[in-house]
């Protein structure tokens, strides 16, 4: 089955920075995604993200929003991997210093916290990773596809670029000499954790 049986998607977000990732990938495909800003019907609760995995949480957000919305949804979870800090902030990368603010006290608190928290740790050991893991649900709870992204690079001593949003400015990569949020919306979308799940689902919806 091609992905033309798909011709909408309901992402699960309303966060402008990951559509303006996704919408592009996604549309030369045929599939029209368009965010929670967008949705006509009544405002669905946001589901409870208790999974221990970033899988976990975005199958949650999926079937959650599809059964409330009677449309088929994508749902993503992502966040940053620290290999010094065993792995955290992980799932709880959003709420890591806190839920208090509105998204940029939010991204500020989160960063102080992780650069606080990487204080000690020397240059060499620093490796760390943005993950994206989607998925694609219908009202039924049928998932249609799942994907999962990285991007691999170094947390920095200070934050560095206006890019973005979140971690970026704290995610140097390697051979590029600058972070995350140094890098063009374009130069980003060729690189991220996000674009490499939106181009996997897009190839795992193709193949249906």
């Amino acid at each position: 089955m091609s992905s033309s049986f798909l011709s909408r998607l309901l992402f699960a977000t309303s966060n402008p920075h990951k559509l303006e990732e996704v919408i592009p990938i996604l549309r030369p495909c045929g599939i029209e995604v368009f965010g929670l800003d967008r949705y006509e019907g009544p405002e669905p609760e946001e589901p409870i993200e208790d999974a221990d995995t970033f899988e976990g949480n975005a199958r949650l957000k999926a079937m959650g929003y599809a059964a409330q919305t009677g449309l088929t949804c994508l749902a993503e979870d992502s966040g940053l991997e620290v290999d010094a800090l065993d792995g955290a902030p992980g799932v709880y990368s959003a709420r890591y210093a806190g839920v208090a603010g509105d998204r940029a006290s939010r991204d500020r608190a989160n960063n102080d916290k992780l650069l606080a928290a990487m204080l000690e740790v020397p240059d060499g050991q620093r490796r760390a990773r943005f993950v994206c893991a989607m998925v694609v649900a219908r009202p039924d709870g049928t998932i249609v596809a799942e994907s999962r992204g990285t991007f691999e690079g170094e947390i920095v001593r200070t934050p560095r670029g206006s890019n973005g949003f979140g971690y970026d400015p704290l995610l140097w990569i390697p051979g590029e000499g600058r972070t995350s949020a140094e890098l063009s919306p374009d130069e980003k979308n060729a690189r991220s954790h996000r674009g490499a799940a939106a181009r996997a689902l897009a190839t795992a919806l193709a193949g249906r």
